[in-house]
């Protein structure tokens, strides 16, 4: 639960110290721009309220590593939620709407999290939880959206990367969903950008993943 506050907090603050002008800029996920992403991220700090305010008596379907579907394929940007998401970021105009709406929501979901029993179950995409396992299973999307965040920005910006505890939390995740551990030689930040297919692998990343190499991207739904 600590480190869903850790990065979640860290996520906000970066997308509050980004400049206007940068919100029109390419972020990390393919086809959307910066103000795209903090949109989504609205919908995703909305998400977090509903979830934890779903609570059963239902056994658990799903932990924090088989809360993610690996899709065999990326997203097309077809689905509607996925197309309406450009258009509604777009409809905000003023960067300051976004990140006024994105502190409004985010602050409260970072409340409901911190004041959450871990061992309540939860229920959400039609599947059981923990609440315990489903922050966790939040600090791997807070922790590669960070990185999407500032994956293109022109210089001078510069944006810290996600705490560092979080980024090895995010990378053990991973590495769970992954059934293999990446090469020790990799940082957890490669390891996650290479490992969800946010960078193409080097010809020696390639030889040093081994059979693992086969098996990626994993696109994480």
């Amino acid at each position: 639960m600590d480190l869903f506050s850790r990065s979640w907090t860290a996520l906000r603050t970066a997308v509050a110290e980004l400049p206007d002008e940068d919100f029109d800029h390419p972020s990390g996920c393919t086809g959307w721009l910066v103000r795209d992403l903090v949109c989504h991220l609205v919908i995703d700090a909305q998400d977090v309220l509903i979830t934890l305010v779903t609570p059963t008596r239902a056994e658990p379907t799903v932990d924090a590593v088989t809360y993610w579907d690996v899709l065999t394929e990326a997203p097309t940007g077809d689905d509607p939620l996925d197309a309406l998401i450009p258009r509604l970021a777009a409809a905000y105009g003023d960067p300051a709407l976004l990140r006024f709406h994105l502190d409004d929501v985010g602050s409260a979901a970072g409340r409901a999290a911190r004041l959450a029993d871990p061992a309540v179950r939860v229920s959400t995409r039609d599947e059981v939880l923990t609440v315990g396992d489903y922050l966790s299973a939040y600090v791997l999307e807070w922790t590669l959206h960070h990185l999407d965040l500032i994956a293109r920005l022109p210089p001078p910006v510069r944006l810290p990367l996600p705490p560092a505890e979080t980024l090895a939390a995010a990378r053990e995740t991973l590495e769970a969903i992954a059934g293999a551990p990446f090469p020790a030689g990799f940082s957890d930040e490669h390891a996650l950008l290479i490992g969800t297919g946010r960078r193409t692998q080097t010809d020696a990343e390639t030889a040093a993943l081994g059979d693992l190499a086969a098996r990626l991207p994993l696109i994480l739904g």
